[in-house]
């Protein structure tokens, strides 16, 4: 509703009523003359309050009128807005709907023209100018200061202005329906794209804007006749020379060049002269598909093979970019989508979160990466991180992290296997994998890695990278840390058969590979290795890993049960070791037994476990009742009514039950009762607290619906056993100290008062021997050899080596 109204000052204005107590204030007293909605107004003439516009418009145009447009509210102003069409993409719709003239008052250089009363003047230099001469004049009412987000140069931060410029259109809107059907039929990766970010836009689309007022660039091949006006548009260099006077057929095709190149006209004879505009630069970038081929003109066969793309990827602002031009272009000439699938990037930001600037000075120098981690670091960062199109935040130590995990990792494990290759002159050729008998560990670690290069496969096929490497990374890490650190011993023995064959065989395939599965995630990494493992002992081989093939499943190779049987078996060795953590007794130091509830594995897996826990044996419960109890508390607020004098002796007689009898009796409804001072006492289920504890003498860990419990008992002989297990350990480090080569042989000698001690190392001399590779263990200290005191499970001694 707006109103014509008298304010206090004597003068009528008319605005939107609502708005009133808010320009004149909650106080004012004016007096409505007359009331009327918006739609009354429309066409009211009225008087401008500059009148620069009368030097140029046409005797039969009409200029200052009222009209309307939904965009304008009361949340704000007085209901009334003044609109230039030159300046804001609203105004511009609305003269242009309305049929209102084409008025500009600014130059090219953002200065007031000549019509102005400040000819030459910077806009924003304008405003006080302006102001003043309305206030001279008696029209300023108010001049108040708006906050609003203003645009400026992000290369030189001037301030810009919005201005029309006539421009060269392609009429998309005319293809609106096509754009979103091919749209559709492109794969999105995240799938939200199609008809979110991408799909709104083509919904909302407006004619693309072609030309551009630059220097450089591809020439807008428009001609327009000087004399009758009609426009061509040239489609090749033998028709330009066709219609051009005294041509080059080897002209430049680019400005200034083409500039001077002046046409016939073919219906008056005139001459035709370009238009000075080139092509929007994102127009060159949306043909690529068919101008790399120079296509109509040749290789029309090597467009059909290739078009449209299986595949590209940018950044998500390129959907309204590149993505866009791709699809606009390509809707326009063959009607059809040009990539079938997409990926859409997230963009790049600091280790906080935040986008990065020059101006924040938070830019991550790619060199500064580059040069320290490497480029295979860097590929793998953003492969492995998060999904490609999430924000990344980009810092060294994150690339250091997914490095070490991964490329660490594998690299070790690579390291490892040549160390001990060289030591044996291990030849691969001379030991096929399928005439070696597998353990099985081998069979574990070949049927897993079967498994990974179908899970590769699969994710490849479908654009899911980061669920590759991280299936990947995953493997790799069971590789070393389960297969490698298990089967370490096995490359230690003499000779070159049965077990140890075995191991060589197998984690030559595996590392072999997994170079050429790496290959396209980690290329360098991946060359390095496989010239190594492959190049080094066959001749014929590809010389690079980049010309082999990628690796394909062998589906005979894979055994599901066994892969989770070592599933279940790497979540019960989990728990053990939190639950020795969890005691504070090493795994060096042996136990009786462990008791598992919740998983079941066969025998060989049991050994597995046993030998990788230190314990005795291991035995499976359907409960944890032999481990686990309640303890049991009277609940004061139920009982005190019942049995208050009681209460003390409730909860004292309750410590002294079976906790899982009692927790077992409730579930099944039942109630427990008693005599006590010669009242009989009955307990329901809501007259006792219970809480889960572990019985003594062991300690637990769960996860999910896996418990394990270790029997924590410490019997001589599992003491003794700890004493050797510790010697071993200790001695081992003093080889590594020395710097002993791992084959090296030794003589050990131990010094200590214990008696236990000594006794210990005297039972296990042999097991101490085969494990640090001494000829024996003397008691003493060794001339001329390595002696350290160490304190071994609470007791000292000094233990000495030298090379036999």
């Amino acid at each position: 509703m707006y109103a014509l109204f008298r304010a206090e000052d004597g003068r009528q204005y008319i605005m939107a009523k609502a708005l009133i107590p808010s320009v004149f204030g909650e106080e004012a007293k004016v007096e409505v003359l007359e009331e009327m909605q918006g739609y009354e107004l429309v066409g009211t003439e009225y008087e401008p309050l500059f009148d620069y516009g009368k030097k140029v418009l046409k005797e039969d145009e009409r200029a200052w009128f009222v009209v309307s447009d939904d965009y304008v509210t009361t949340g704000d102003g007085t209901g009334i807005v003044h609109i230039a069409p030159a300046f804001g993409e609203d105004d511009y719709r609305v003269c242009k709907a309305n049929d209102l003239p084409f008025i500009m008052f600014v130059d090219a250089q953002g200065c007031m023209t000549t019509e102005t009363d400040w000819p030459g003047v910077f806009v924003k230099d304008a405003d006080r100018l302006i102001l003043d001469n309305l206030e001279s004049r008696g029209l300023l009412f108010a001049a108040l200061p708006f906050a609003h987000d203003y645009p400026f140069c992000w290369r030189c931060d001037t301030p810009l202005i919005y201005y029309a410029r006539s421009s060269w259109f392609i009429r998309m809107t005319a293809v609106r329906d096509s754009l979103m059907e091919n749209n559709r039929n492109v794969n999105w990766m995240p799938d939200n794209i199609k008809e979110g970010r991408m799909g709104n836009f083509l919904e909302n689309v407006i004619d693309w804007g072609l030309s551009r007022e630059r220097y450089w660039g591809t020439p807008l091949p428009v001609w327009v006749c000087r004399d009758c006006g009609k426009i061509h548009v040239i489609g090749s260099r033998e028709e330009l020379c066709k219609l051009g006077h005294n041509m080059d057929p080897n002209i430049e095709l680019h400005r200034p060049y083409i500039d001077q190149v002046v046409l016939t006209c073919p219906d008056c004879g005139g001459d035709m002269i370009r238009e000075k505009e080139v092509i929007d630069c994102w127009y060159d970038s949306g043909s690529m598909p068919f101008a790399q081929w120079h296509y109509p003109f040749e290789n029309q066969d090597k467009l059909e093979e290739r078009f449209p793309a299986n595949f590209i990827s940018e950044a998500i602002d390129q959907t309204r970019g590149w993505f866009y031009t791709l699809l606009a272009i390509s809707t326009c000439l063959f009607d059809t989508n040009p990539f079938e699938n997409c990926i859409v990037m997230g963009h790049v930001q600091d280790k906080d979160g935040q986008k990065m600037s020059k101006h924040k000075g938070n830019v991550v120098d790619p060199w500064s990466v580059l040069n320290v981690q490497g480029a295979d670091a860097v590929r793998w960062f953003f492969y492995n991180n998060a999904a490609p199109w999430l924000p990344n935040r980009f810092y060294a130590k994150a690339v250091e992290e997914t490095q070490r995990k991964y490329m660490g990792t594998l690299w070790n494990t690579y390291a490892f296997f040549i160390l001990y290759a060289e030591i044996d002159q291990f030849d691969p050729k001379a030991h096929p994998l399928d005439e070696v008998e597998l353990s099985l560990m081998d069979r574990w670690a070949l049927s897993k890695l079967n498994t990974l290069i179908e899970t590769v496969d699969e994710h490849l096929d479908n654009y899911r990278i980061t669920e590759a490497s991280r299936a990947m990374a995953e493997y790799v890490d069971e590789l070393s840390n389960w297969y490698v650190r298990r089967s370490r011993e096995r490359f230690w023995g003499k000779g070159m058969a049965g077990d140890k064959e075995a191991a060589f065989a197998t984690l030559y395939h595996i590392l072999e590979t997994l170079s050429r599965l790496t290959a396209p995630f980690t290329p360098f990494m991946a060359e390095s290795m496989y010239r190594n493992l492959v190049c080094s002992v066959d001749s014929e081989a590809p010389i690079s890993v980049h010309l082999t093939d990628f690796p394909e499943c062998d589906a005979f190779a894979i055994d599901h049960d066994l892969e989770e049987h070592m599933s279940d078996l790497l979540d019960v060795v989990a728990l053990g070791r939190a639950a020795r953590n969890e005691s504070g007794l090493k795994v060096r130091q042996p136990l009786t037994r462990m008791i598992v509830s919740g998983r079941s594995l066969p025998d060989e897996f049991c050994e597995l476990a046993e030998d990788e826990l230190n314990v005795k044996h291991v035995e499976f419960a359907e409960d944890t009742t032999a481990f686990m109890t309640y303890q049991l508390k009277p609940q004061m607020r139920t009982l005190g009514k019942k049995y208050g004098k009681l209460l003390k002796a409730i909860g004292e007689h309750l410590s002294t039950l079976d906790g899982n009898e009692v927790v077992a009796a409730f579930e099944d409804g039942k109630t427990i009762s008693f005599e006590l001072e010669g009242t009989e006492v009955v307990l329901e289920q809501e007259d006792v607290l219970t809480s889960p504890m572990k019985k003594p003498g062991y300690v637990v860990a769960t996860e999910k619906d896996v418990t394990v419990a270790l029997d924590t008992t410490l019997t001589e002989e599992l003491i003794a056993e700890g004493f050797a297990r510790e010697v071993i350990s200790k001695v081992q480090t003093m080889r590594k100290e020395a710097g002993f080569e791992v084959t090296d042989r030794i003589v050990l000698a131990m010094k200590t008062e214990d008696a236990k001690l000594k006794a210990a190392v005297h039972a296990y001399e042999e097991a101490i021997c085969r494990g640090v590779l001494a000829l024996s263990v003397d008691e003493g200290t060794l001339e001329g050899g390595v002696s350290k005191e160490w304190n071994i499970n609470g007791v000292e001694a000094e233990l000495s080596i030298r090379k036999a």
